[in-house]
C-alpha cells in the first residue's frame, strides 16, 4: 500500500483529466457494472455528505404546501435521488425529483430499484432538457464534475444554471493525497465491482478547491466540505416556508 500511495502523490499534484473510469467504457462487464451501481448507495451514504447538504441547503428550500421540483443530473444508480425524496417525505416536505443519466445502463439499473413516490428516472442529457425548455426549482449533481474536461465544464454549468429557476448544487470529490490514501485503504471490501479502481481514478481526476474556483464562472461559489468534498453552488432561491 505505502509504495502505491507514495507513487500516487506525485500524480495528484496535477489533475489527471485523461484517465477513463472502467464503468464509463461501453464494453465493460455488465455484472460488475450492476454491482458498482448497487454499491454506490453504500459509498454515497458514507462519504458523499448528502445528509448534511440536505439539512443545510435543500430542506430550507422545501415547503409542506407547494411542490418543489428537483433535477438530479447524472444520477447513476439513482440512490441520491431516492434518499432526497425519502428525507423530504419524512420531513413533511413536497418534493418531486427527476433523475437523469445519458447512459442507458444506468437508467436500466435505476428502473429496477424499488419505486419511490416522487422520483422519476429518465435517460437524457442536460442539453436535451434545455432544448425542451425544462425548468426546475433546484438542480443537483453528485460526482459529475470530475468527469468533465476543460471545455465541457463551462457548458455543463451553463446548462445546469439554465435548467434551474433557483439554486444549483454540484457535489464532487476534492483531490488530495489523504483522500487517495484513505480510499485506497478503505475500499478493499468492495469486490466484484469497479468501485475501487474507478474511485481512485475519480480522485485523480477531481479538482482541488482552488482549481474549481478558478474554473467556475462568475456567480458560482465553491466551498470545501468534509470529508474531501467540494460543493459548487449557484444560489438564486428563497426559503420554501
Amino acid at each position: 500500500m505505502a509504495t502505491h500511495v507514495t507513487a500516487a502523490v506525485g500524480m495528484l499534484r496535477e489533475r489527471d483529466a485523461h484517465s477513463v473510469e472502467e464503468m464509463d467504457r461501453p464494453g465493460c462487464d455488465p455484472a460488475r457494472l450492476d454491482r458498482t451501481y448497487a454499491q454506490f448507495s453504500v459509498v454515497n451514504r458514507a462519504v458523499a455528505g448528502w445528509r448534511g447538504i440536505y439539512r443545510t441547503h435543500l430542506r430550507p428550500l422545501l415547503s409542506a404546501d407547494r411542490v418543489t421540483t428537483l433535477l438530479d443530473i447524472g444520477c447513476g444508480g439513482g440512490d441520491v435521488a431516492v434518499l432526497l425524496a425519502e428525507w423530504a417525505a419524512r420531513d413533511g416536505r413536497r418534493l418531486e425529483v427527476t433523475a437523469i443519466d445519458p447512459d442507458r445502463r444506468a437508467l436500466e439499473f435505476a428502473l429496477r430499484r424499488r419505486r419511490v413516490d416522487g422520483v422519476t428516472f429518465r435517460q437524457a442529457s442536460t442539453a436535451e432538457l434545455a432544448t425542451e425548455g425544462k425548468r426546475y426549482d433546484v438542480v443537483i449533481s453528485n460526482h459529475v464534475l470530475h468527469h468533465l474536461d476543460a471545455a465541457e465544464l463551462p457548458r455543463f454549468l451553463a446548462e445546469s444554471a439554465l435548467l434551474s429557476g433557483g439554486s444549483v448544487f454540484h457535489n464532487d470529490i476534492r483531490r488530495s493525497p489523504a483522500a487517495y490514501a484513505l480510499f485506497y485503504a478503505g475500499s478493499w471490501p468492495f469486490r466484484g465491482s469497479f468501485i475501487r479502481p474507478d474511485g481512485l481514478t475519480s480522485i485523480r481526476r477531481s479538482y482541488t478547491t482552488a482549481e474549481l474556483r478558478a474554473a467556475a464562472p462568475p456567480g458560482w461559489a465553491v466551498a470545501p466540505r468534509v470529508p474531501f468534498r467540494n460543493l459548487l453552488t449557484l444560489s438564486r432561491n428563497v426559503r420554501g416556508d
